[in-house]
This record gives C-alpha cells, sequence and structure tokens, in this order.
C-alpha cells in the first residue's frame, strides 16, 4: 500500500506509556508492545489528532532539529507493525501474530494468591534466601553439586529418567513461579511447550508485563529463581538435619539442576531471566542485539568504524561494551559448566554402557545398556530430524 504526503492515516486505538528511556506502545487488539522514541510518540498522537502529513513532518523537524525526519517512512514502519488501520479510507488488512492469543491464560488463579507470594515482604525473604544459600556453600564446600549426584543407581536408564523426571518437575515450579508473579498484578499468563534442540522445554509468555514499570517487571522475571531458592533453601535444611535419610541421593539432584540452572541464567549471550532484568535496569531493551555488533566490529578489526558506533549507540556506548564483557564470561561459564558437569556426566554414562555390553557387569546391566544404547539413538535420530526441520522452515 503506497503512501505519500497526501495520505489520510488512521492508526489503531494505541496505549501509550513512558517507560526509562522511551516510550511503550501497546496496540491493545493484538497484544503487541513496541518501543519509540519521543518524536515517534509525538507524530503518532498528532496522526491521532487528525493532522496532515505535511504539516506533521513540519512540526517534528521545527521541534527536533537534530533528528532526520521523514514521515511517510515512519507511516511505512506504523504499517509494517500492524498500527494503521486505514490509508486513505482503505482498510488495512491486518495479519495478528502469535501475541493476539496471549489473552486470557490461568486467570483462575486469583491475584491475592499471586499477591500472596509475591509483594514487598515476600522480595526481601527470596533475597535473603539466595544469600543464605550461597553463605552455606561457601561455608559447607562439600554441600557443591558433584556430577556423579546424578547417579543414584546401578541402572543408567533409571538415573536418566529420575534425573529428567526431577528436572521437569523443577522446571514446572520455575515457570509457576512466573505465572504466579504476574498474576499478582491480575494480568494473564500463557505457559507454553517449545523445544531447544531435542528437550523439551515450557516457557511462560510474560509479554503483558510491558504494562508494567521496569521495577515490577523485574519481579516478574525473576519469580522463577525466586521459587529455586526456596527448594535449595529447604533441601540444605534436610540435609543438615538428616544426613542419613533415604531421600539426601534425591536432594542432590535437586542441588545439583538448581545449581547448575542458576550458572546458566548468569549467561548473558543467552536471554535468560537474568538478562531481562538487566534490560530493565538499563532501559536499553535491544543489549544483546547491540553487544554483538560490537563483539562483531572487535573480531573483524574495524576499530576505525568506533566513532561510528559511538554516534550510532550514543548513551548506551559504554554499557554495550561492559556488556560485552559479561557476554564473553557467559560463554566461558558454559565452557567450564561443561568440563566441571556435562562432560564428566557423559564419559562416565558411556564407559559404563560401553563396560556392560562387552559383559563387565551382570545379566541386567547387559539389557539395562542395550535399552539405554536404543534410547540414545532414539534421541540422536531426533536431533537430526529437528536439525533437518528447522533448516527447512529458515
Amino acid at each position: 500500500m503506497n503512501v505519500s504526503l497526501q495520505s489520510e492515516i488512521t492508526l489503531y486505538p494505541l496505549s501509550i506509556r513512558k517507560d526509562k528511556k522511551h516510550y511503550i506502545v501497546e496496540e491493545p487488539i493484538s497484544g503487541d508492545f513496541f518501543e519509540l522514541p519521543e518524536i515517534g510518540v509525538d507524530a503518532i498522537k498528532r496522526l491521532e489528532q487528525g493532522e496532515e502529513l505535511a504539516t506533521i513532518e513540519q512540526a517534528l523537524k521545527n521541534s527536533y532539529p537534530d533528528e532526520e525526519v521523514d514521515i511517510v517512512d515512519f507511516v511505512e514502519q506504523l504499517l509494517d507493525l500492524g498500527l494503521v488501520q486505514e490509508v486513505d479510507g482503505v482498510h488495512v488488512k491486518k495479519e495478528l501474530s502469535k501475541s493476539s492469543s496471549r489473552s486470557g491464560g490461568f486467570l483462575w488463579i486469583p491475584q491475592s494468591v499471586g499477591r500472596l507470594f509475591f509483594n514487598e515482604m515476600m522480595s526481601k525473604v527470596y533475597l535473603l534466601l539466595l544469600i543464605a544459600n550461597i553463605i552455606i556453600l561457601i561455608l559447607n564446600p562439600e554441600l557443591f553439586p558433584h556430577y556423579k549426584d546424578i547417579f543414584l543407581f546401578d541402572s543408567m536408564v533409571l538415573n536418566i529418567l529420575v534425573y529428567l523426571s526431577i528436572s521437569l518437575v523443577l522446571i514446572l515450579i520455575h515457570e509457576f513461579g512466573h505465572i504466579l508473579a504476574i498474576r499478582s498484578h491480575n494480568l494473564p499468563a500463557k505457559l507454553s511447550i517449545g523445544n531447544r534442540l531435542i528437550f523439551i522445554v515450557f516457557e511462560t509468555d510474560l509479554t503483558q508485563a510491558w504494562k508494567l514499570d521496569p521495577k515490577k517487571r523485574n519481579t516478574l522475571y525473576l519469580a522463577g529463581i525466586s521459587f529455586e531458592q526456596v527448594i535449595l533453601f529447604i533441601s540444605f535444611g534436610i540435609m543438615f538435619l538428616f544426613p542419613d535419610a533415604s531421600i539426601i541421593g534425591i536432594l542432590g539432584i535437586i542441588v545439583l539442576d538448581i545449581f547448575i540452572k542458576f550458572i546458566y541464567q548468569c549467561c548473558f549471550y543467552m536471554k535468560t531471566d537474568v538478562y531481562y532484568v538487566v534490560e530493565n535496569l538499563t532501559g536499553c531493551y535491544n543489549l544483546m542485539e547491540s553487544g554483538k555488533i560490537y563483539l562483531n566490529s572487535l573480531v573483524k578489526k574495524h576499530r576505525k568504524d568506533e566513532k561510528n558506533y559511538k554516534e550510532i549507540f550514543q548513551n548506551e556506548w559504554n554499557l554495550i561494551r561492559l556488556y560485552s564483557v559479561f557476554y564473553i564470561v557467559g560463554v566461558v561459564l558454559t565452557l567450564v559448566l561443561a568440563v566441571m558437569y556435562i562432560v564428566p556426566q557423559l564419559y562416565y554414562t558411556y564407559n559404563t554402557i560401553y563396560m556392560n555390553l562387552l559383559g563387565a557387569g551382570d545379566r541386567a546391566a547387559f539389557w539395562d545398556a542395550i535399552a539405554f544404547s536404543v534410547m540414545t539413538m532414539f534421541m540422536l535420530f531426533l536431533l537430526v530430524f529437528v536439525a533437518r526441520k528447522q533448516k527447512h522452515e529458515n
């Protein structure tokens, strides 16, 4: 659809709220949110008042002399975002995004229940539990998880099934923390099932959190970690009070799983819960994308373009450089986790399976190795299938 300075533009009803640096614009029909600078919001308000495009462009040039103003290009961007309802009286066909189905979801959970777990007092409790858990580990290094903690039984199949079951329960508890947190603000939540490679993951859609100010959004993002700290503290308590209990092995798996996931949250090269908190604290909502651009310029040795990047990123330049350091630290942390836990676990597992296939164990161990080998081949088949499917979709 062609747009010119003579075009008449009608926007969908929009909700606009001031954020830390810019403005958050919500399109209520689709439930989509966008970040716009002040000049963009000024243009939208003038469009809503029915001003002509040529008049708006001239007004913006007068009000923002340092900005490059092209109102036609801006309206075309609004078209791409699905914010324009009509152009010259012609209705613009709107393709509803996936976010249009976000309304509803866990509304049966009363706001009061969410507020019971997430309020100012409980936020302090969760923080104290985090500090307590760190102190406990420092004072009791023997409680640090070991890679062999998942091997409770002689049967490798049973070990993997138990570990995956516990991990799944902990994931659900983590996501339910997010759900209760967003319900504490009487907003809808949606739990979806996705995949990362061949692993099933649960993800809570927190898009509606953009209705809140950054401080309140932080509570939503940290909700899953908060619930994990409660479980971790209880696990440590039982280990101290009942060191000979039969449940100690299960608790060891819980501690291992939460410990690895907590370190994973600190890997800022991925958009983890903690990453979103950093975005909220800084008000830089494209931190990862900007950081990748900066790191890419260093790898390609385009240091001569540093001045250009400074002009593009402006006040966020120093922040992006600092984030790039944490980006690299996150990659290092991932490698450390692999060396300390994943690689040793894989070696121990498949070395045991190999020996049992050669007859080092009894008959039960042999058939357990056969079953585990079949599971491995099935998982490899799924890995190839998913990889080819993703390649085909791209």
